[in-house]
């Protein structure tokens, strides 16, 4: 009996269980799913929704006053809600219509994001780099990058607007959403751009409105199409800047250029004839004209001949005499000047100028007063470690005096005896106008101390007097003048190394030499005491004695003349 009921048992759990899982099978609902289920009542706090399950399911009316739907619905009314729990821990089923309209936009989102479609939204409100957008209940970031094509300083006119935008990136990890409304409206700008562009062709004179002004000229607005219009296409004439010329807001009439990927480029200057055809056939090289400074730069100036038609002056053709003169110094910008036509180059749009052309040449009016040798004078500008530099006086021409055209010493140290604004006597040694260089001497206004040894020859015996002594190097000594001083080495000054001693002679002191080398081209002598002892000696040996005698003169006077020397200096 025991066994009977335990398989009967047995039996009905297994059947049991087969028909219960035939209506989970057949079951459409699903958690996590959006559903349709049927509004039963509309109480106070909820809305009570069937399912088609064993109980109902209660939406907190809140839900309905959100999203503005509480005046729309009634009692027996289809609605579409998210079943979260087909039943909790209280056997109750948990619904939801907000998250059944957030979930039916997000999946929407997700379709428009990969098919690139626009949606429809709202700017609710202000944030931080941004705004944010209602889409179908779903909250949307708005970069401030993107919500317009150029930057907007408010976007109060915007909000709560309906508008389209174009999904961006969506992240369902963390539920973020980013649109863009610039996107459209550069889709629609560049739609309506391309049914313009198509009316319009090189050459064609457009009408246009100045929208911007840069350093590089101005952007045009062609009803609707952007175009550049470059500096160097506004006029023929050279300018600083565009907005000289041009003003935001002003219609002008232009020449379309080139049209190239949607980029259009216009000019200004093509609706006038350009100078280089026929105006500048009235010029021709070596013309004198006159001409009104436009700029000045560091490497010369531009001067305008007419409208359309400049040329420039270099630096090297301002001045006559002045090589490195900044332009400002020599003109200034409007003021009119006559300049001379060097070349006109009509293929590269050059005109060479020159200013010095048309002044007097200073050059010609100094080769005229003066040539070389002559003596002038001239007012010290500059000093500098190896020459002093003179303007001569009358003239507006200047002289280098090199430092060893000073004195006769060739000492360095003579600069230090002039100073600016001091007047003195020069001799003009060269003068080259090709390199404009005029070349001056002062020691020359002297006779040349070196002419006393014009006529002496290595061997002979002068007589000089010391000028300075140095314990180190020798004795200085000269013949008729200072300012020609001679060295006589230390190891030159005796025979004996014992009496090579620079302290033995005293300034003023007159002692003979010997000339043992005179290079008169290189204004060169050597002299020496040594060598003249080492003469004497052999002269007296030759006079006195022979090697054969047993002794030398030298050697036996030797002593007494030590003897001799040492009396004198007690």
């Amino acid at each position: 009996m025991e066994e009977n009921v335990e398989q009967n048992k047995s039996k009905s759990h297994k059947e049991f269980e087969k028909l219960l899982t035939e209506d989970l099978n057949n079951r459409r609902f699903k958690e996590n799913e959006i559903t349709i289920g049927t509004i039963e009542e509309i109480g106070k706090k909820f809305v009570f929704i069937d399912l088609g399950l064993k109980s109902s399911g209660a939406i907190p009316i809140e839900e309905f006053k959100l999203t503005k739907e509480l005046d729309k619905i009634s009692v027996g009314a289809k609605i579409e809600v998210l079943l979260e729990k087909i039943e909790n821990k209280n056997g109750e089923i948990v619904v939801s219509r907000e998250k059944a309209r957030r979930t039916k936009s997000w999946n929407k989102l997700k379709s428009c994001l990969e098919k690139s479609e626009e949606v429809d939204g709202e700017i609710v409100s202000k944030t931080k780099g941004g705004a944010i957008v209602d889409i179908d209940s779903v909250l949307a970031f708005l970069p401030g990058s993107q919500t317009d094509i150029r930057p907007l300083k408010s976007i109060d006119h915007l909000i709560r607007v309906p508008q389209k935008f174009l999904i961006v990136k969506i992240d369902s990890r963390r539920g973020n959403v980013i649109v863009s409304r610039r996107a459209i409206l550069e889709k629609s700008r560049n739609e309506s751009r391309a049914k313009r562009l198509e009316k319009i062709k090189v050459g064609d004179v457009v009408t246009g409105i100045i929208k911007n002004v840069t350093s590089f000229g101005a952007f045009v607005d062609l009803n609707g199409v952007d175009a550049l219009l470059h500096i160097t296409d506004i006029s023929y004439s050279r300018i600083d800047k565009p907005s000289d010329l041009l003003d935001i807001g002003q219609t002008i009439k232009c020449v379309i250029t080139k049209i190239e990927d949607s980029r259009v480029s216009v000019s200004l200057k093509d609706m006038f004839e350009d100078p280089y055809k026929n105006a500048i056939k009235k010029y021709k090289a070596g013309q004198r004209v006159e001409v009104t400074i436009s700029k000045t730069m560091d490497y010369g100036v531009f001067a305008t001949l007419e409208e359309g038609l400049e040329g420039l002056c270099h630096q090297s053709h301002m001045s006559h005499t002045k090589k490195n003169i900044h332009p400002n110094n020599v003109v200034s910008t409007s003021e009119k000047v006559q300049m001379e036509i060097l070349e006109i180059d009509v293929e590269k749009r050059r005109i060479g100028l020159s200013l010095k052309a048309c002044l007097d040449n200073p050059w010609d009016e100094f080769k005229k007063s003066y040539k070389v040798n002559d003596d002038c004078e001239g007012i010290l500008k500059n000093i500098t470690d190896y020459a002093v530099f003179a303007n001569i006086k009358g003239t507006e021409l200047d002289g280098m005096c090199h430092v060893n055209n000073l004195s006769w010493s060739e000492n360095p140290s003579e600069l230090d005896k002039y100073k600016k604004k001091q007047i003195l006597k020069f001799k003009i040694l060269e003068i080259d106008e090709t390199k404009h260089k005029i070349r001056l001497g002062v020691r020359e206004l002297q006779p040349d101390p070196f002419d006393y040894w014009s006529n002496k020859k290595e061997g002979d015996i002068v007589t000089v007097t010391v000028d300075n002594i140095d314990n180190k190097l020798g004795v200085y000594v000269y013949a008729k003048d200072k300012n020609f001083s001679l060295l006589i080495k230390k190891n030159q000054l005796a025979k004996d190394v014992e009496n090579q001693k620079p302290r033995r002679f005293i300034p003023s002191q007159k002692v003979d030499a010997k000339i043992i080398e005179l290079q008169k081209e290189k204004r060169k002598v050597t002299l020496s005491i040594k060598k003249l002892e080492e003469q004497i000696d052999k002269e007296t040996v030759a006079k006195y004695g022979s090697s054969d005698s047993g002794g030398v003169l030298g050697d036996i006077l030797s002593p007494l003349l030590k003897k001799k020397a040492k009396t004198k200096k007690k």
